[in-house]
């Protein structure tokens, strides 16, 4: 059996203000011909499938291009809400769409309700758990719920279940994702035993202990609550994870991220895109082989002097790339990313570091306020660290007028 695992298509997203819906469709284009050159029996879409709560319509009408094309291969889709997409309108037909072979899970209080998947490899099937982003303070309240009607569809004592009761209202009053993870999967594992599984696959939208971020992932929360521990995956064949936007895996490959389709931030200007294709035999046991998607302009980060980013031919691969500036000039050229774009129509940033200057803020302004320097002081010393040269006494005349007048403004 083979599942293409994808994840973080983030449809409706704009890079540095720039649309990346072509770029989008080029990826949707890219999978539905993977899914259907590899023959897989399962799409697995890991949430974040829109890149906001209410995403434009010409990202919803790609999304829905996208799950007539992937059927249209033969293979089931399984797809769940990530925490940038809204469950109520993402997941609104998920109960039609399921008899098309087309899931796209956003209810909590469905996790228990897994998708079969009969595969042709004399092997049993494969029953697939859907679990959406669990915001923790809501999701807890629906798990204990699933839990309570677990336990009375079972023959558990009646110790037992006091204890899982217990438990379930100490979960609810930590309310982090830890807890709500753990307690998800420990129901699932309880529902797949009963139910007499031996090949079963979870699909989670989460931040796993151990993953590295890059910079367009949303936090999930302040601090390291977010994270959570990889045991509570145990006992799982595969468990295809969406979040993070670097493909990488955990526990020999039986946990893994996908990663994004496409790059949405520059400190993911050296990742190869990727989706991975899972073979999992009548065993349960799990081969990963790791696509290149090759679709998307490339990123860029070129630093120098503006005269030599318009005519050094060592620049001229980034053409067609995006690209983000970082002039070191003495002093920031007129029109500079206007001359730029000239030759780099992509061009999307730029940064002005100038050579053998302190970066603002990088000599110790907060211990100048400390040391109760006046406000020109301190208009003088930051001019100091933008130009690399005291004020002049005309510049100064102008620093401490345009003071003044700030002054007389806060006043009235």
């Amino acid at each position: 059996m083979r599942i293409l695992h994808t994840s973080d298509w983030h449809l409706g997203r704009r890079f540095h203000g720039a649309s990346l819906m072509h770029e989008q469709q080029e990826v949707v284009d890219r999978l539905v011909d993977l899914a259907a050159e590899a023959k897989v029996d399962l799409v697995v879409i890991a949430g974040d499938l829109y890149d906001r709560a209410i995403p434009p319509a010409d990202a919803v009408r790609l999304f829905d291009d996208a799950l007539v094309q992937l059927r249209a291969t033969g293979a089931k889709v399984v797809a769940i809400v990530g925490n940038h997409d809204s469950p109520s309108r993402v997941a609104i037909a998920d109960r039609v769409l399921e008899q098309a072979g087309v899931t796209v899970r956003g209810d909590v209080g469905r996790c228990l309700q897994p998708v079969q998947i009969d595969a042709d490899d004399n092997g049993p099937p494969v029953l697939v758990y859907p679990v959406p982003y669990l915001e923790p303070a809501l999701a807890g309240q629906v798990l204990n719920k699933l839990g309570a009607l677990s336990s009375e569809a079972s023959d558990v004592a009646d110790s037992e279940a006091e204890d899982a009761e217990t438990a379930d209202r100490e979960r609810t009053r930590r309310a982090n994702h830890h807890d709500v993870t753990a307690h998800a999967t420990a129901l699932i594992r309880r529902h797949a035993t009963a139910a007499g599984a031996t090949r079963t696959i979870v699909v989670a939208h989460t931040f796993v202990d151990g993953g590295t971020t890059t910079d367009s992932e949303r936090d999930l929360s302040i601090g390291n609550i977010d994270r959570v521990d990889l045991e509570v995956f145990d006992g799982f064949d595969y468990v295809a994870l969406g979040h993070l936007h670097r493909s990488q895996p955990f526990d020999n490959g039986r946990i893994a991220y996908s990663g994004s389709p496409l790059a949405y931030s520059f400190s993911e200007e050296d990742q190869i895109k990727s989706v991975r294709i899972v073979e999992m035999d009548a065993a349960g046991r799990c081969c990963t082989e790791i696509v290149p998607l090759g679709v998307g302009l490339p990123l860029r980060t070129l630093c120098g002097r503006l005269a030599d980013l318009l005519r050094d031919p060592a620049f001229d691969d980034a053409e067609q790339a995006r690209v983000r500036f970082q002039l070191t000039d003495p002093e920031l050229p007129l029109q500079a990313m206007k001359r730029l774009q000239a030759r780099f129509r992509h061009a999307v940033a730029l940064e002005h570091h100038p050579e053998g200057r302190m970066s603002p803020g990088s000599q110790d302004v907060v211990g100048a306020v400390e040391n109760s320097e006046s406000p020109l002081d301190l208009i003088r010393r930051f001019w100091a660290d933008q130009h690399g040269a005291d004020a002049s006494d005309a510049q100064e005349e102008v620093l401490a007028s345009a003071l003044a007048a700030a002054a007389a403004g806060n006043e009235t």
